[in-house]
């Protein structure tokens, strides 16, 4: 069983009719062809996306593209979505490393990227894959496995890399070797030319050299500033006053021109862009459940056309962005202005999400709202296909989220926090998870029935929960090199396990067949490694 990946993702941002051409840079990106990496990097505004987007659409080559979330920290899903962004390529590619991953113990990394590597080099044509956003990986496993990939890149695969800051991959000794092609700040920024074709002809404004002079300066032509000033300008009156005014770092400046840009809005707009400020993606239905009226599809088609930040994340219109920067800008000075509403929109972006079956979505902003009530019923519906995919990492990012107090009275998440302890190796807070588990199942008047202070939402889950807990334990004397404990502890799954429960059963006589039955302390100790030990048990609740 996988989880549903999010097409959106894979979807090389569309170019506009109307962008700015920029032919010295896109010579570079060129230049940098024969090179194993272009990094991209620069803070937010800085065009880095329209940049990769345009000079892909006129390179020619074939392009694989991957827009990146926090959701990909988790090293499964990273590589099961640079999977399917390479199946862009080549459909058949990956198939069985995408098995390999939700298999129940799964090979080390490097040999699955081994691998994946193996059939890359079996692609005839050379072809581009884009990283975009990267700087939301914050996982050391990630890093590693991207490094790994970079150190043995095929020479048809050129990698780009688009980021607000450097990742921690080895960008000394591929600048050493003359591997990198590196475009920062200082190259994106519009010259003045190219200010002048922005605010003039794609911005629709009639400024004087003078007037563009003037902002290139104080936007150091940093180009999301360049927009939000003319987006503040149309239909003001007083241009060259609105000008003089204009100063500041860039962090002022977006604080200055979105308020400009929202006292200009009407009502109807402005209170649609703050409300909808809290959403990743964008589309009409969503809008209209977050903001409860029904005019999301039209207002969203308007902001594109207006040039206001609206990105499209498909062919067919159906999923926008905002430019992040706007985005985050909108959602300050929604947490000022309405406080009392955050919770409210997260929750209903999440019963919406819910009801559409997108449950990664529902969990995230009914944690963000903090109902976490609501999001522990969630995640005790999720867990099973999520650990399924291997994608425990995620699994154990919500059960962290929630409070303890939340978990305490949930058996059925007590154990599954315990069984992804163990897969990451975790092991303490294992033994605390699986007494807070035994504790309810030891008040229960009748078998598989929940007390009235205990909640439960999985009742399979829960019906199975003696069998799991043996699962965990056995899992955790193995880790630690237990072999009598091990031994007692898969004795107990066969006891506890119902009858079809066959997962949980065949678990037990696997982990005493592998031991052959050693019981005494004068067997020799097991050695393990804590993620193995426990994949055995993963599936078994």
């Amino acid at each position: 069983m996988s989880t549903p990946l999010l097409a959106t993702k894979l979807y090389i941002p569309p170019c506009r009719s109307n962008v700015v051409l920029r032919p010295h840079l896109i010579e570079r990106l060129n230049a940098g062809l024969h090179r194993k990496l272009t990094l991209i990097s620069a803070p937010a505004g800085f065009g880095k996306t329209t940049l990769v987007s345009t000079w892909v659409a006129r390179s020619g080559r074939p392009t694989a593209w991957l827009s990146l979330d926090a959701g990909e920290n988790d090293p499964t899903r990273f590589l099961t979505y640079l999977v399917a962004a390479l199946q862009r390529i080549a459909p058949t590619i990956g198939a069985g490393v995408v098995s390999v991953l939700q298999a129940p113990q799964p090979p080390p990394t490097e040999s699955i990227l081994t691998a994946l590597l193996n059939e890359i080099s079996a692609i005839p044509d050379a072809f581009i894959l884009v990283l975009d956003d990267y700087h939301v990986i914050d996982a050391e496993a990630v890093d590693s496995a991207l490094t790994f990939l970079l150190e043995h890149l095929p020479a048809q695969l050129h990698l780009v890399i688009a980021t607000r800051e450097d990742p921690q991959l080895p960008l000394a000794r591929l600048r050493a070797r003359d591997q990198m092609t590196e475009l920062r700040a200082a190259d994106l920024r519009f010259t003045p030319g190219e200010a002048a074709e922005f605010l003039n002809q794609v911005m629709g404004l009639n400024l004087a050299a003078g007037a563009i002079a003037a902002l290139e300066e104080r936007t150091e032509g940093w180009i999301a500033g360049l927009q939000l000033a003319a987006l503040s300008m149309q239909g003001h009156e007083d241009v060259a006053g609105f000008i003089r005014a204009f100063a500041g770092d860039n962090r002022y400046i977006v604080d200055y021109l979105v308020e400009e840009v929202l006292q200009r809005q009407p009502e109807q707009v402005r209170s649609f862009l703050l409300q909808t400020s809290i959403l990743d993606r964008l589309s009409g239905p969503l809008c209209d459940a977050v903001t409860d009226q029904e005019d999301g599809n039209v207002l969203l088609e308007a902001l594109e056309r207006g040039n206001f930040f609206v990105v499209p994340l498909d062919d067919t219109r159906h999923w926008y962005r905002y430019h992040h920067l706007f985005g985050e800008v909108l959602a300050t000075h929604l947490r000022a202005e309405q406080p009392e509403l955050v919770a409210v929109l997260h929750q209903r972006a999440s019963a919406w999400y819910e009801q559409y079956g997108s449950a990664t979505d529902a969990i995230r902003h009914a944690l963000t709202a903090q109902d976490f009530a609501h999001a522990a019923d969630l995640v005790e519906l999720a867990w099973s296909s999520r650990l399924r995919s291997r994608q425990e990492a995620t699994v154990l990012g919500w059960l962290k989220a929630l409070p303890d107090e939340v978990v305490h009275v949930r058996p059925v998440l007590s154990v599954v926090y315990a069984h992804v302890l163990l897969a990451g190796g975790e092991l303490a807070g294992v033994e605390e998870r699986l007494r807070d588990a035994e504790r309810w199942l030891e008040t229960t008047v009748e078998p598989d029935a929940p007390t009235a202070a205990m909640v439960v939402v999985d009742q399979e889950a829960f019906r199975r929960l003696p069998g799991a807990i043996a699962v965990a334990r056995t899992g955790h004397a193995l880790a630690l090199g237990d072999v009598v404990g091990t031994v007692k502890y898969a004795r107990q799954v066969l006891a506890r396990a119902p009858e079809d429960d066959h997962l949980s059963r065949g678990g037990g006589a696997a982990f005493l067949g592998r031991l052959g039955e050693r019981g005494s302390r004068d067997s020799p100790p097991v050695v393990c490694r804590g993620h193995g030990a426990v994949a055995d048990g993963r599936e078994h609740l």
